[in-house]
């Protein structure tokens, strides 16, 4: 299905108040950088220092709407819906009934928001102030994932992508040493897209769902796993090393406006060099992924690591994620919460060999 591609939101803010430690007294916000808060044994789906998921009345209202190029944002925080306009207004809305809420903000004194509904019962519009506000669906309602549609053809993307040269390479860069990141620690689990044709391009890439770091990445990774059990929580990893031709299709294959969220071929990228990776936690308890802001891969705003958006429940866990690589030598890569990029990878040469080609790993 053809994208839809979103007007700007402008002068995000990020909403505060966000969970990032568990401890035995409940909740330990911080906005610090490094160790994270001890935890209890509790787990996600039973810990109460964790936002609990929101009434079905509100989960179904949150989410991004639009007018024109304005935007506001339907959030949820506290268990109550809350609007933050594209100015960065916010105000909590306060029901009326179950589609009519009022709000205090700044020259809108008497005005109220109300959800519009349709046939199925789905809110597909916000009205406010006699206007009228269109649900953005970004991703598929299935829960599938977002699709682009290609530039060209994915196999003449292919057959260029690998007839082509990757650039050109310092001698001072260390010797690849990619690890397969389930040798090291079995509670890690895969969900490797580009193995399969659920992904942004609708195409297999990789004729086997592997994930392989270097070695710094992958060993710090297992430590960030670690931390994480403390929480019950697991790492799902959706890809790691990425041969160097398939960068090249992505990029090839995205349209201009979307190009931040595909790595430049003519410089090779992160993951070609086996230092990035992209992932997402998994309830230990019960194998189940969480529910994060947005979808893996979603060309959208919500993809942002500090869009202030979603639940305050998926929000925690998003922010949980980032603190938890960011204290084991990680960076999140700003437009994809997903994207995480060990300190170590400008040490490492770009690579472009299938995972067949990769011999003997450890």
């Amino acid at each position: 299905m053809p994208v839809r591609y979103l007007p700007p939101v402008r002068r995000l803010v990020l909403v505060t108040g966000i969970v990032v430690g568990a401890t035995a007294g409940g909740c330990s916000p911080s906005n610090s950088r490094g160790r994270l808060a001890e935890a209890t044994s509790d787990t996600v789906t039973s810990s109460v220092a964790w936002p609990a998921p929101p009434s079905s009345d509100v989960a179904a209202a949150v989410g991004l709407y639009a007018s024109d190029a304005d935007t506001l944002i339907l959030l949820e925080a506290d268990g109550r819906l809350q609007l933050l306009t594209s100015d960065s207004a916010r105000s909590p809305l306060r029901a009326a009934d179950s589609s009519l809420f009022s709000y205090r903000l700044a020259g809108h004194a008497g005005d109220s928001l109300r959800l519009i509904t349709g046939n199925s019962g789905a809110v597909t519009a916000v009205r406010l102030g006699g206007r009228d506000y269109a649900r953005l669906h970004v991703a598929p309602d299935d829960g599938g994932s977002f699709r682009i549609v290609p530039e060209r053809p994915v196999e003449e993307l292919r057959t260029e992508a690998i007839a082509a040269t990757p650039p050109a390479q310092p001698d001072s860069l260390r010797a690849p040493d990619l690890v397969e990141l389930i040798t090291l620690d079995r509670s890690i689990k895969l969900d490797v897209r580009y193995a399969t044709t659920n992904n942004f391009m609708g195409a297999r890439f990789y004729d086997e769902p592997r994930a392989f770091l270097q070695r710094p990445a992958a060993e710090a990774l297992v430590r960030v796993s670690e931390r994480l059990h403390r929480f019950g929580l697991g790492l799902l990893v959706h890809d790691a090393y990425r041969p160097w031709y398939v960068t090249r299709m992505f990029w090839d294959a995205t349209p201009e406006n979307q190009h931040d969220f595909v790595a430049d071929p003519a410089n090779g990228s992160r993951h070609n060099r086996g230092g990035a990776v992209d992932l997402t936690l998994y309830d230990l308890l019960t194998d189940e992924p969480v529910t994060m802001p947005s979808g893996y891969d979603e060309f959208s705003p919500r993809a942002r690591w500090d869009w202030p958006g979603g639940t305050a429940r998926q929000r925690a866990l998003r922010d949980l994620l980032r603190r938890a690589m960011e204290s084991e030598g990680f960076d999140v890569y700003p437009p994809e919460w997903w994207h995480f990029d060990h300190q170590s990878w400008r040490s490492y040469p770009v690579l472009n060999l299938p995972f067949d080609g990769l011999g003997s790993v450890r």
